[in-house]
Formats: structure tokens, C-alpha cells, sequence
């Protein structure tokens, strides 16, 4: 019975992965030139215009001051993201340890310099930076407890578990989990 289950929910287009939207975010700590340079490699990087994030809170210690612009953040959806994705795996030698992935379904990585992936140039005049990549995972349906109208809960079959989500990238991205 539940072989017959499992080829049922392969063949239900409900129940196929998707990558909801690639998050790339570059911390940089300080405003000002930094900044604007980080927000020019991203923009390079990504095809579209980074946002700005500011502080949340003051912390003396590292000098950060609450609402200083300390950060730029591109999200990615559809092929742009795929794209992105095939670049920042390549960095990673195409390994992720299973760590990375939360109960949700969804992973993180980090690269530590942005020249690492492939067809960047090193400009002198820019500089080096690194980034975190968040990469979210659904099903499609997933709107509905989203929406601003009849929003309702997503029942358990429909949510995304770490296994599905793995398979998914082994599948799709041809990725070594550790």
C-alpha cells in the first residue's frame, strides 16, 4: 500500500519541490563606501538591485548603531535563482554537510570571498566580500498560509521535510551531502 502512495505523490503536481526564492546577503558591519561597494558586487553578481538593511539594535562593542545601514540583502526567484545556485555550488566543490538544512526544509551556506565563484574578476577598486545564501523550499500551495485574505494552515503532507528537500538538490544539482 505504500509503494502505491509513494507513486501517487510522484506523479501529483502538488506534491513537486521548487525553490521558492534564493536570499544572498552580504553583511558588511560599517556604512558608508564599504557599503555601496558591497551593494555594486551584489548588484554584479545577482543582475538586480540589492537593498539596504539597517541595525535592529546598538551594540558599542563592534560599533554599530541602531538604524545605521549595515548590510545588503538580493533575493532571487525562478531561473536567476537556479542560476545562483549552480554558481555557489560550484564554490563549494558541489558538497553540503547535512547541517545546512533546518526542520523546514530550507539550507544555508556561506562563501567566503565573492571572487570565488566562477566568471567574477577581482577589481581592486571594489574589494573582496563574502555572503550567506538562504535558499527556501515549497510546494506549491504553500500561498495559502501566506495570503492576506482566507489564510489557512498547510496540512503536514503538503510541508517540506529535510529529506525531501535533500533529495531534491542530490536530484536537481547533482549535490554530496556529508
Amino acid at each position: 500500500m505504500s509503494q502505491i502512495k509513494k507513486m501517487k505523490s510522484a506523479s501529483n503536481p502538488m506534491r513537486r519541490l521548487r525553490i521558492a526564492k534564493v536570499v544572498v546577503n552580504m553583511s558588511i558591519g560599517k556604512s558608508g563606501e564599504i557599503l555601496q561597494n558591497a551593494m555594486k558586487v551584489l548588484q554584479q553578481l545577482t543582475d538586480q538591485k540589492p537593498y539596504m538593511r539597517k541595525a535592529k539594535k546598538t551594540i558599542r562593542d563592534w560599533g554599530i548603531i541602531k538604524g545605521t545601514p549595515i548590510a545588503c540583502v538580493g533575493t532571487l526567484r525562478g531561473e536567476k535563482a537556479t542560476d545562483f545556485l549552480k554558481k555557489g555550488f560550484d564554490t563549494k566543490r558541489n558538497k553540503l554537510p547535512k547541517s545546512t538544512f533546518d526542520s523546514n526544509g530550507n539550507f544555508s551556506f556561506g562563501i567566503r570571498e565573492h571572487i570565488e565563484l566562477p566568471g567574477v574578476r577581482y577589481d581592486p577598486n571594489l574589494g573582496i566580500f563574502g555572503m550567506d545564501i538562504c535558499v527556501t523550499m515549497e510546494r506549491p500551495g504553500y500561498h495559502v498560509k501566506k495570503r492576506r485574505k482566507c489564510k489557512a494552515k498547510v496540512g503536514k503532507r503538503q510541508r517540506v521535510t529535510p529529506s525531501d528537500s535533500m533529495d531534491y538538490i542530490k536530484e536537481v544539482f547533482n549535490i554530496e551531502l556529508e
